[in-house]
């Protein structure tokens, strides 16, 4: 009886040894590429940047750009002119009349500058240096100089005051902390940074009521602001499907999705469908 027990056994181990060995033929068979088809497939659409591994820089070497226009559909409404009279000195900068930038087009009437351009989804967790070069918002012949552009998240504000007046620049955003910055001194710097993304934050000068302007800050470097011949672009963007919207001040915002392969370049637009007339007296 004992003999028979262990003749029992060792049938029983051959019969597991036999199943492993089937179980790691098939294995390898399909490790090594078999199977039904005989075949592998690979996907031709980019791989998703949101699977890049944090930490990770572009590789320039395979990076494409986003380019485009923006236009208007319809004629731009007048500009409210600008009333300098409560400062005599503002009066004394300017020779001509003034009017403000809410609907810059260029020469053909459709082309619409001021339009910040960006990257809103789509990126990933490539991560990017900040610069260190300040960004310079001029308040020059009582008006802000850019009117609209853009600054990275934690980059240097360089404010300056090149006229012989008082101003003042109000920061009013809702996610960055306000500030509101005298600058009585012709020459004045000061230095300010946005700690997280906002879009847009807007500024005011309280001594001067026409004077106004918007930045877009952002934690990547994929954002334009449109020439007066409505362009924008977006360079060395890695391959990936984004999210790309244009804002306008008073149009509001438009969006839409673009699909970059390696070394790619695709060509976009946006159009803005103009409002009625409303301009009126900026004092």
């Amino acid at each position: 009886m004992h003999l028979r027990n262990v003749w029992v056994s060792a049938r029983r181990v051959r019969a597991v040894l036999g199943t492993l060995g089937t179980f790691t033929l098939a294995a390898s068979v399909v490790a090594c590429g078999g199977g039904n088809s005989g075949t592998s497939s690979t996907s031709s659409e980019p791989s998703s940047p949101s699977a890049t591994p944090s930490g990770q820089k572009v590789d320039t070497s395979t990076a494409g750009d986003v380019k485009g226009m923006v236009t208007l559909d319809g004629m731009a409404p007048k500009n409210a002119s600008i009333k300098m009279n409560a400062d005599p000195k503002c009066v004394t900068f300017n020779k001509t009349p003034q009017f403000q930038e809410t609907y810059e087009v260029g020469s053909d009437g459709k082309s619409l500058a001021n339009v910040f351009v960006y990257v809103k989804d789509g990126l990933g967790n490539y991560v990017y240096d900040t610069p260190t070069e300040p960004v310079r918002i001029d308040q020059q012949a009582c008006r802000y100089h850019p009117h609209v552009f853009g600054i990275r998240v934690n980059q240097p504000l360089e404010i300056v005051n090149s006229d012989d007046t008082l101003h003042n620049i109000h920061a009013m955003p809702k996610g960055n902390a306000e500030f509101n910055t005298g600058q009585p001194i012709q020459g004045m710097k000061t230095t300010h940074t946005f700690s997280k993304q906002e879009i847009m934050v807007p500024f005011k000068c309280d001594v001067h009521g026409w004077m106004n302007a918007y930045v877009g800050v952002v934690d990547h470097p994929y954002f334009a602001v449109t020439d007066k011949d409505g362009k924008f672009d977006l360079k060395t963007l890695p391959p990936g499907t984004y999210t790309i919207v244009a804002w306008h001040e008073k149009m509001g915002t438009q969006e839409q999705k673009v699909t970059l392969g390696e070394k790619d370049t695709k060509e976009i637009a946006f159009t803005f469908k103009a409002p009625a007339e409303t301009a009126t007296v900026s004092d």
